[in-house]
């Protein structure tokens, strides 16, 4: 098969009929071999029941349907692990994604030997103060952060080949940052493409200003664990070591210049009249939890199994 399309929906009823009639004439046209899959991530409206009557047309149609709403990584996720397609192309299903821009990017990672390629939507149709300058700066400290030069990370259009999709876990919030995890796990030929823009046509927008906010906890979440998150110690431990010897040193400096006081008949105020005791005493407590926490993110990693973080309650045609 040559193109999977994953779709992650929620509350989108009015425009996946024709969003899948565009994404077939365009398959069609260009003799593609494709399935398009459609992940419902908890619709509270007729999503699932359009999804119902377009795959009883056609058998490249197959739907996913979860439990409740998990969030778009969820369902990206549950989305890559049935793609089989040589080529993985996401999108949303508002139709703000262009669907003719599927041969380009096929073609960029069939006959340029991409990894991932990301849309970048250089022309945007929303709103200036609410997404744009929010998503300009978001962009540019996950560019800052990641070492990656993509102008759009949060575009939904993106293409992969089928082996970085099976490689990457998309789980939280993460979908936003897919080419920082691939490049963590080895995918280094990342590309980007401009691409059309589509005013939304059908209701509004699912998202908030809070996924900025949330987008750059994100940021620092996934920042930490390209570089931690395999060696928790690493950090922890170093840090926590570090903490306890500085506070073993001045404990034992304060004791050492009392002793030496005394001896001499010198006036000496109690330790626990210093402030420096409590400075010393509150390092080394720190210093012993950091080390814990090091120790216990080690045995964690070393018995966490795999896990699905959602739940699927109907499937449609596999």
């Amino acid at each position: 098969m040559d193109i999977s399309v994953v779709i992650p929906l929620f509350n989108e009823e009015e425009s996946l009929k024709e969003l899948y009639d565009w994404i077939a004439s365009m398959m069609q046209s260009n003799q593609f071999l494709y399935e398009v899959i459609f992940i419902d991530d908890g619709s509270s409206d007729t999503s699932w029941e359009v999804i119902e009557e377009i795959s009883k047309t056609t058998s490249t149609v197959k739907g996913i349907r979860f439990q409740k709403n998990y969030g778009k990584s969820q369902a990206l996720d549950a989305g890559f692990q049935i793609a089989a397609g040589n080529v993985v192309i996401t999108m949303d299903a508002d139709l703000q994604d262009s669907p003719d821009e599927i041969p380009e990017l096929y073609k960029l990672i069939t006959d340029e030997n991409f990894d991932l390629v990301s849309g970048w939507k250089k022309k945007r149709y929303d709103n200036i103060i609410a997404k744009n300058i929010p998503s300009k700066l978001f962009n540019w400290a996950a560019r800052k952060t990641s070492g990656l030069q993509l102008h759009d990370f949060n575009c939904g259009l993106k293409a992969y080949k089928n082996k970085v999709i099976k490689t990457v876990k998309v789980r939280g919030e993460m979908h936003r940052y897919i080419p920082v995890l691939a490049k963590n796990k080895g995918f280094l030929n990342i590309g980007e493409k401009i691409v059309q823009h589509q005013a939304r046509k059908y209701g509004e927008t699912k998202f908030g200003m809070s996924r900025f906010i949330n987008g750059f906890l994100d940021l620092i979440t996934i920042s930490f664990l390209s570089k931690f998150g395999k060696r928790p110690m690493h950090f922890f431990g170093l840090w926590g070591t570090l903490m306890f010897i500085f506070g073993l040193f001045s404990a034992g400096y304060l004791g050492v210049t009392k002793l030496y006081k005394l001896s001499q008949g010198m006036k000496a105020i109690l330790i626990t009249d210093n402030p420096w005791f409590y400075i010393a005493m509150v390092s080394m407590i720190l210093g012993t939890q950091l080390f814990l926490a090091g120790f216990l993110g080690e045995l964690i990693l070393k018995t966490k199994e795999a896990e699905n973080y959602y739940t699927i309650k109907e499937k449609l045609n596999y």
